[in-house]
């Protein structure tokens, strides 16, 4: 109902040019509504063939929605947030080096090998994320949440003892193994939270992922051998020179450590049949009625209204992120005659510093009232818009330093790569997208390890093709070297299409609830 207190605003449905919103608050002056009272008579029409049923599930919808977000459990949530990021990061400053001294290997060699560790890393994600995601709706989600934080805290520790090649793939696919964390903290924030709040809730989740990634190749960096950085402290001790990287990745196991115990404490249940036995068997907490079904098929669900296509939706957004992950770095470091930036790692880092601070303002400044107003498919399909012309800005910097344009570029390059990191806003829509397709409470968790395996399994391949092809046009010089730019503005404008058929959300949360009742009626 378009004008029912019940409406859930932030899903409103968007138009073509953003300017609109269905939103309850504004149905009378809204042009989308058009004239002459369509609305008000469908509206009626409608209410008149709702039963007593449906009348009551939805004020509890509403009261639901006014739900106030538990700012003490999504604190908590985030933190234990914190130990992926890092873990997986914190290895990148020294695992070249790493893998030379225990593979005994040239230094051309040596980024192939920790290629081959990471992408093992990212298959091994794939392989078990859905059954994460199974485990959590089955046994509970704060069990499965605290075994997988000890399990990556473990391996984390473990991995800076390793001396041989092999041991080092163990351990890193040992991490891989418990990665139920991600998927079962992205259920349980979806739990915590109404569709009035979710945008809040999932801004502070990405923040801390942010968060993560800072801290963890800082720690990484810096307890890194530390008889040579700290001779004063650790020389002379055997266990740190034999073992020059366990300090570092001890430090990151002991955050995580800590982070579990605090979690092991203070995290509260959340998946809603726990919650009903606990509660004599009243369920409680947001999120959609459960249909009488509560368990699907992998198939099932990939076939459930609007969860195929939000899950697409969500690998293409991951490719973008993942390809320019790869490409932007060693585009900054290439020669502008080869199509690069040619910064110094000093200008590097602070390219990489301002990326996450742009992130972070629009992640937790902006998206949550856009949101607010042009709902979930608005941000996706305005980020959608902006993704093509973001991809371009890269080739047009180089251009200006082939032109001798230096001033311009310094003036110009700070202020576009900030404004194009609003892009980012997209990784945090389709997450809520997600949350509003899925069929039933009982498998959030199964859909969020489905989704997660199908990005670990992109995050496999990417980075390495994308990679090898912007090499391949740095030698080739095909289009000045600009054609691996070229060819992600195409995949971008593939997002653009797909953001225009996303589904309502709110019509098929109604069509869950008509089948609801009708359940409950016979």
């Amino acid at each position: 109902m378009a004008n029912d207190p019940t409406t859930r605003a932030s899903n409103a449905p968007v138009d073509a040019s953003l300017g609109f919103t269905a939103d309850n608050e504004t149905t009378e002056d809204t042009p989308l509504l058009g004239a002459g009272g369509d609305i008000s008579k469908a509206t009626t029409a409608y209410e008149s063939s709702t039963n007593a049923d449906s009348d009551a599930t939805q004020d509890v919808d509403a009261g639901e929605d006014d739900k106030p977000l538990p700012m003490a459990q999504i604190l908590f949530l985030c933190t234990a947030r914190l130990i992926e990021p890092m873990a997986f990061f914190s290895i990148f400053p020294y695992v070249n080096k790493m893998c030379k001294e225990n593979g005994s290997l040239e230094d051309t060699d040596a980024g192939f090998y920790s290629g081959i560790i990471e992408s093992l890393f990212s298959l091994t994600q794939m392989l078990v994320m859905m059954w994460w995601g199974k485990a959590a709706d089955r046994f509970g989600r704060k069990p499965v949440l605290v075994f997988s934080m000890v399990g990556v805290t473990v391996a984390t520790s473990l991995f800076g003892m390793a001396t041989t090649i092999w041991e080092m793939v163990v351990f890193r696919c040992l991490a891989g193994v418990f990665a139920g964390t991600i998927v079962t903290i992205r259920t349980m924030i979806s739990e915590q939270s109404t569709v009035k709040t979710q945008a809040r809730a999932f801004s502070l989740f990405a923040f801390t992922g942010n968060l993560g990634i800072l801290f963890g190749p800082l720690i990484g960096g810096a307890l890194a051998e530390p008889a040579s950085q700290y001779p004063g402290i650790f020389r002379g001790i055997p266990f740190f020179e034999r073992y020059p990287y366990a300090l570092s990745s001890f430090a990151v196991g002991g955050v995580g450590l800590v982070i579990t115990v605090i979690c092991a404490v203070n995290v509260e249940e959340t998946l809603p049949s726990k919650i009903a036995a606990r509660n004599g068997g009243e369920e409680t907490g947001a999120g959609p009625s459960a249909p009488a079904k509560d368990t699907m098929s992998t198939w099932e669900l990939i076939n459930a209204p609007g969860v195929g296509l939000v899950l697409y939706t969500y690998q293409h957004i991951m490719l973008l992120a993942f390809a320019y992950t790869a490409v932007t770095p060693v585009f900054w470091f290439t020669p502008v005659a080869l199509g690069g930036l040619g910064l110094s790692p000093l200008q590097i880092s602070l390219f990489m510093s301002l990326n996450g601070l742009s992130q972070a303002v629009w992640l937790l400044l902006v998206f949550p009232p856009l949101q607010n107003r042009i709902g979930t498919n608005g941000v996706l399909r305005a980020c959608a818009t902006a993704y093509p012309a973001f991809l371009a800005i890269p080739p047009l910097l180089n251009l200006l330093l082939r032109g001798g344009f230096s001033t311009t570029f310094w003036i110009g390059a700070p202020i576009l790569m900030a404004v194009g990191c609003g892009v980012a806003m997209s990784f945090t829509a389709i997450q809520l997208a997600l949350n509003d397709v899925v069929p039933s409470p009982q498998v959030l968790g199964t859909l969020n390890g489905l989704c997660l395996a199908m990005a670990s399994g992109v995050r496999a391949f990417s980075p390495a093709l994308f990679a090898s092809l912007f090499a391949v046009n740095a030698r080739t010089q095909w289009l000045l070297g600009h054609a691996i730019w070229g060819l992600l503005v195409v995949i971008a404008f593939g997002f653009t299409v797909v953001s225009r058929r996303m589904p309502d959300y709110d019509e098929l949360r109604k069509r869950r609830e008509r089948k609801n009742n009708a359940g409950v009626d016979r």
